[in-house]
C-alpha cells in the first residue's frame, strides 16, 4: 500500500470518527460538561469552602486540573471503545480488515478520534471552570504534553477493551469496575500525601496518579510525584499499549473467527 493510499485510509477513519462525534454531540460532548459542572458545584463550591488550601492553592482551584483530566480520560476512552466495538458488533470492521490498510493506520485512526474528543471535552470543561475558579497555567507545554499523551494512552487502552469485548456488558464492565475506580483513586480530589501510608503505597501503582499529578504540575508548578517520573510513566505506558494493539490486530484477536 503506497503512502498516499495509507494517508487516504487514515483520513477516512478520522473523518468517520469526527463525523460521529459531532453528529451525536448530545451524547459525546454534552454529558461530560454537565457531570463536571456538578462536580465543581458539589465538591468545589459546597464542600471545598470547608477544605483548607493545598500548598497555597484553594481547594476549588486544586481540583480543576483533576476534573479536566477526568473528562479527557473518560471521553477519549469512551469514544474509542464504543466506536470500535460498535464496528465489530455490526461487522463492518471486517471491511477495513480485508482491505490492504495496515494495522498501524487503523490504530492511529481510532486513536486520533479519541484524542480529538478528549481534547475537545477537556477544553470545554476548562472553560466552564472559570465560572467557579480562576485557574492559572504554570507551564503550557506540560499541560499540552499530558493532555495529548493521556488521551492517546486511554484511546489505546479502549481499543484493547474493544478488541477483547464480546458484548456491551464486557465494555461496560471495564469502564465501571476498573477505569472509574482508577480515576477516583488517582488524586483528582485530594493530594496523595494526605492519605494513610498504606493507601499512599497502593496509589503508586495507579498510572492515573502520574497523569493527573503531571497535569496539575502544568497548572500550579507542584506535584505529589516528580514531573520527570510522570513523563516517563506516561510515555512508557503509551508505547506499551500501542505495541499490544499492534500485536492483537495482526493476530486478529477478538475479530477473526
Amino acid at each position: 500500500m503506497t503512502p498516499r493510499a495509507q494517508l487516504i485510509s487514515l483520513s477516512t477513519i478520522v473523518r468517520k470518527e469526527m463525523t460521529r462525534i459531532l453528529r451525536i454531540w448530545t451524547q459525546t460532548l454534552l454529558p461530560p460538561l454537565i457531570t463536571q459542572t456538578l462536580y465543581f458545584l458539589i465538591f468545589g463550591k459546597f464542600i471545598g469552602v470547608q477544605v483548607a488550601p493545598i500548598q497555597g492553592v484553594t481547594y476549588m482551584a486544586f481540583i480543576v486540573p483533576g476534573l479536566v483530566m477526568m473528562a479527557v480520560i473518560s471521553s477519549a476512552y469512551g469514544n474509542v471503545v464504543s466506536s470500535f466495538f460498535g464496528a465489530k458488533f455490526q461487522r463492518n470492521i471486517e471491511e477495513v480488515l480485508v482491505s490492504p490498510t495496515p494495522e498501524w493506520v487503523i490504530i492511529t485512526g481510532y486513536t486520533l478520534g479519541g484524542l480529538a474528543r478528549g481534547i475537545t471535552v477537556g477544553i470545554l470543561v476548562f472553560i466552564i471552570s472559570f465560572l467557579f475558579a480562576h485557574p492559572v497555567v504554570h507551564n503550557i507545554w506540560v499541560v499540552l504534553f499530558f493532555t495529548v499523551f493521556t488521551s492517546t494512552a486511554f484511546s489505546l487502552a479502549a481499543l484493547i477493551n474493544g478488541i477483547f469485548a464480546r458484548s456491551f456488558d464486557e465494555v461496560a464492565f471495564f469502564q465501571n469496575f476498573i477505569l472509574t475506580p482508577l480515576i477516583y483513586l488517582g488524586g483528582v480530589f485530594y493530594s496523595i500525601h494526605n492519605l494513610p501510608e498504606v493507601w499512599q503505597a497502593i496509589s503508586w501503582f495507579n498510572p492515573l496518579v502520574y497523569m493527573i499529578n503531571g497535569f496539575r504540575y502544568g497548572f500550579f508548578g507542584f506535584s505529589d510525584v516528580p514531573v520527570g517520573t510522570c513523563v516517563f510513566i506516561v510515555i512508557i505506558l503509551t508505547m506499551g499499549l500501542a505495541g499490544i494493539n499492534l500485536i492483537l490486530l495482526k493476530k486478529g484477536t477478538g475479530i477473526k473467527s
